[in-house]
């Protein structure tokens, strides 16, 4: 196994910090898709699931906001994970 330079160092724990980002912001964007929104005091479910029957409007615009919000958590793990996979491809190219 060939020793590793200082920016073989810096390379893989970008690589690392990538991984372990993309991976927490996945599981929070699936955790926040979970949680439960309400308005005006009335359950309107969560993301993944609304509250079953007729919800007032007001749940409308909460579990729209919420969907946003999801989407840009689970957007961000996914594309902290490509750049870590392309980083790690890039690194394995430039050391063959």
């Amino acid at each position: 196994m060939p020793a590793i330079s200082g920016a073989g160092i810096v390379v893989t724990t970008l690589n690392k910090v990538l991984a372990i980002a993309g991976v927490a912001l996945l599981l929070g964007g699936v955790a926040l898709g979970f949680r439960s929104v309400s308005a005006g005091g009335i359950d309107c479910g969560s993301t993944f699931q609304p509250a079953a029957g007729l919800t007032p409007m007001a749940c409308d615009s909460r579990l729209n906001s919420a969907s946003t919000l999801v989407t840009i958590v689970i957007s961000a793990g996914v594309l902290a994970l490509i750049a870590a996979a392309t980083v790690k491809v890039v690194r394995d190219k430039a050391s063959a």
